[in-house]
Formats: structure tokens, C-alpha cells, sequence
């Protein structure tokens, strides 16, 4: 049996299939269609906070960002299913997208939203949502958002070792191809307003002023 909070390998992850999740309505809170990829100008944030549906909730209000949408990275399953996540033997984790304008907000004020938005020190949970799939992850896409992400979570971690957490346990690693999650999940707590949301912070502020001038 596969440990729910262990890593599965790749010659053992669920092989997943061609055919992509299609999300064809527009999006519930901003109203406008998914991106299927980034526009000219814009700039995509990958991060992974536990149950994906109050992380995708906690950027909407975010000046600057444009669209979000909820989907899969990190692992090895293609075009996997929610079902296929769960089990653990995808590699995966709940991943949002988080399109933004970096004319009006910038990748490091994303970062530090995303680490005051949850634990980051829990390793392979969030909560009382236990399993790989809820592991905390940034995936940068340039070396300027890797260069951010390192120097925000080294300084931040100062500040949570400080108030008696332990050590940041978020995986930092390339973005690998984003598969879309199914259509229900998609901004689901909008659809759904008594939904569970199982993200929560530390209450622990992030320096402000890190990474990017």
C-alpha cells in the first residue's frame, strides 16, 4: 500500500491518459473565459496551498490579478483526475494558476500572499487534509521568480522559526505542464459559498520588500 504522505516514484504513478480536462464556461468570480495560455503581458504564479479550493478564493481579491483557475502539478500522471490525486499515485498536488498584471502587483507580493495565506511548514499536509497532494509548492517559471520565491521563503522562515513554528517544508521546484482540474472544482467556494476551506495561516506577517524591487 502507498503511504498517503509518501512521494510515489515514476515507474509506479498512474499512467493518465491524452485527453485533457476541458473547462468551457467563463470564470465565476472575474467573468471572462479561462486562459488557456498566458497573454502577452500578463504573468502566471503556480502555487500550492492544501485544498485548492480556498487557495484559488484567497487571490480573487488580489489587486492585480486577473484570472485563476484550480488544476494538478508536480507529478508524473497525465491529464490525471481528481480521483486519480487523491489516491496519491500521480505525483501531483492541488495546484492554482494565478494570472496577474506585474505592472500593478508584483510576483514578490504574490509570493508573500501565498505564504501568509497557509502553514508552510506541515510537509506533505495542510491541516486536516493529509497527503501528498496537499503538500505546500511553488513552481516558478523563470529564474527571476525562482530567485524571488528562495529569497522570500529564506527570510520568512526566520520570522516563523522565531514565533515557534518549524522549518518551511515547500517544495521549489521548475513549472512542469498544468493540467486543469474538472469543471466543478473550478472557483468552487463562488459556486458553492458554505464549502469547506480547509487553508489557514500562521498569523505570522511576511517581510515586506523582499525579492523583486
Amino acid at each position: 500500500m502507498q503511504s498517503p504522505t509518501e512521494m510515489v516514484t515514476l515507474d509506479k504513478a498512474l499512467p493518465g491518459r491524452d485527453e485533457p480536462i476541458v473547462t468551457d464556461r467563463n470564470h465565476l468570480y472575474f467573468n471572462e473565459p479561462f486562459y488557456g495560455s498566458v497573454p502577452s503581458g500578463l504573468e502566471a504564479a503556480y502555487v500550492a496551498m492544501g485544498c485548492f479550493w480556498g487557495a484559488e478564493k484567497a487571490f480573487f481579491t488580489v489587486p492585480g490579478v486577473v484570472s485563476t483557475s484550480v488544476g494538478y502539478m508536480g507529478g508524473y500522471t497525465k491529464n490525471p483526475t481528481y480521483q486519480e490525486c487523491c489516491s496519491g499515485l500521480t505525483g501531483h498536488t492541488e495546484t492554482v494558476r494565478v494570472v496577474f498584471d506585474p505592472a500593478v502587483v508584483s510576483y514578490d507580493a504574490i509570493i508573500r500572499h501565498f505564504f501568509e495565506g497557509h502553514d508552510p511548514t506541515q510537509g506533505m499536509r495542510q491541516g486536516a487534509d493529509r497527503g501528498t497532494q496537499y503538500r505546500s509548492a511553488v513552481f516558478f517559471t523563470s529564474p527571476e521568480q525562482e530567485r524571488i520565491v528562495r529569497e522570500v521563503a529564506a527570510q520568512y522562515e526566520e520570522r516563523l522559526l522565531s514565533a515557534g513554528y518549524g522549518k518551511i517544508t515547500t517544495e521549489i521546484s521548475p513549472a512542469k505542464e498544468y493540467y486543469f482540474a474538472e469543471e466543478y472544482h473550478q472557483q468552487y467556494l463562488v459556486a458553492n459559498p458554505n464549502g469547506y476551506c480547509g487553508i489557514g495561516g500562521t498569523g505570522v506577517s511576511c517581510p515586506v520588500g523582499l525579492g523583486a524591487a
